[in-house]
């Protein structure tokens, strides 16, 4: 297993909406309630343009998660603010088949090292679900620290869910 990741490529959406289709029940209970076309080529292309645009801008940066040369996943530094905060949001998702195998947690690892070598954030923050002890674990191995609970945090599976809040702090950056 040779897990790396790059940016994401709009020849990438037929092969995300088709891992997002075939996922869509194992990602459900993680995720928002998506509209049908989200799981379509077309639904998922503009979802991969915007996040592009915002790759543009500075306040993304969207990757695919490779194992090999295959596609298992996504992996995202979001709502990248620079200025006196230098911080960012991360999310991720790997496809059922890959999960439990070690791929997000390498992912997540690259994906800090890219936040603070390449982009030179000094924190990345990620929540979970409270239930989520699979993820939460990828984060701690990757040095995240549970800093606290957010109520009704996010909208996820058609009801507003408790988070808990993690982060990584760049020791290199003067913490």
């Amino acid at each position: 297993m040779a897990v790396t990741t790059r940016l994401v490529r709009l020849d990438d959406v037929p092969v995300l909406a088709e891992l997002l289709r075939t996922n869509r029940e194992f990602l459900a209970p993680w995720d928002p309630i998506r509209p049908d076309d989200y799981y379509t080529v077309e639904g998922h292309r503009a979802v991969i343009e915007t996040v592009l645009e915002q790759q543009e801008r500075g306040a993304a940066l969207p990757h695919v998660i490779l194992d090999d040369d295959r596609i298992v996943g996504r992996i995202t530094l979001n709502t990248i603010v620079r200025g006196p905060f230098q911080s960012c949001s991360l999310g991720y998702w790997v496809g059922a088949a890959d999960n439990g195998r070690g791929v997000a947690s390498a992912a997540v690892r690259e994906m800090v090292r890219v936040a603070f070598e390449e982009e030179g954030l000094h924190r990345v923050e990620a929540s979970t679900l409270l239930h989520n002890f699979a993820s939460q674990r990828v984060l701690q191995r990757n040095g995240f620290v549970r800093f606290g609970v957010a109520p009704n945090y996010l909208s996820i599976a058609g009801q507003w869910q408790d988070h808990v809040l993690h982060q990584v702090i760049n020791e290199s950056t003067g913490a």
